[in-house]
């Protein structure tokens, strides 16, 4: 389901228990099955008529990229528990400079690098990242606390001085990391088969390019040598139109086995 306009003001606002203005986009219990039934949000968008709001609930949606908030000064709480989140946008704290929890809970983030873009919140205080494939990753919890060291409160855990001491050790500072930090600050994910463009009627939604080993290996290279997020936007617009420099991707014309339906 689409986030349109008419959903944003036909949403729940009120005052939380905690005295914020919250807007309601999360699920709800359906009386029937006591299931809860969500919006399926998969994209945010149109959240400008929405006015001034501090926190903002889209729990049990199907949001993969946190992006594209219009300029919220206001806004403090981002619940985004059991989503398909993957991506948080390198720009995003310049729309919600004030920030200072997020929870993201039951999520898709993979590597401790994909967490990087919460450094640039300077008043994020609260993180929660529970059940996300990224806190398997060795030195998960220091990663979070050298990376951002405004968050008190990781994973409802209280940060102690001690572990500040230990993240200060194993990745030295923002000026001078250590070899670990840089090569941890390499590793990203990113999605590897994509959408093609349509050729001569055959593709489209239903079809995905195949890429071969040496293609995914070039690509993830490509990712990881990205360094702004203009780059990246960049490479995901070639991608999904069936091309990458330096590759020239076969059609199913050209052979029907480079393409999986």
């Amino acid at each position: 389901m689409r986030l349109t306009s008419d959903l944003v003001k036909s949403s729940l606002s009120y005052i939380n228990p905690i005295k914020e203005r919250e807007l309601d986009l999360r699920a709800s219990l359906t009386s029937i099955s006591c299931e809860t039934v969500g919006h399926q949000i998969a994209n945010i968008e149109n959240l400008g008529v929405a006015g001034a709001q501090e926190c903002i609930d889209f729990t049990d949606n199907d949001i993969s990229t946190v992006t594209n908030f219009p300029l919220s000064p206001k806004l403090q709480t981002l619940l985004l528990a059991r989503n398909r989140v993957t991506t948080i946008s390198p720009t995003l704290s310049k729309s919600i400079p004030n920030l200072s929890t997020i929870v993201l809970t039951e999520n898709n983030i993979s590597e401790l690098a994909d967490l990087d873009p919460l450094a640039n919140f300077p008043k994020l205080t609260h993180v929660v990242l529970r059940d996300n494939p990224v806190t398997g990753r060795e030195h998960y919890r220091y990663w979070i606390i050298w990376r951002c060291p405004s968050v008190r409160f990781l994973d409802f855990q209280k940060i102690k001085d001690a572990e500040r001491a230990q993240a200060k050790e194993l990745f030295g500072s923002v000026t001078e990391p250590t070899k670990l930090a840089s090569k941890i600050m390499k590793i990203k994910s990113r999605a590897l088969d994509v959408p093609s463009a349509p050729v001569n009627g055959v593709g489209g939604k239903t079809s995905r390019i195949k890429l071969t080993d040496a293609e995914k290996e070039q690509v993830k290279k490509m990712a990881q040598n990205a360094k702004t997020f203009a780059e990246m936007e960049r490479l995901e617009k070639l991608l999904n139109e069936g091309r990458i420099p330096g590759i020239a991707f076969e059609t199913a014309e050209d052979d029907p086995d480079r393409m999986e339906m």
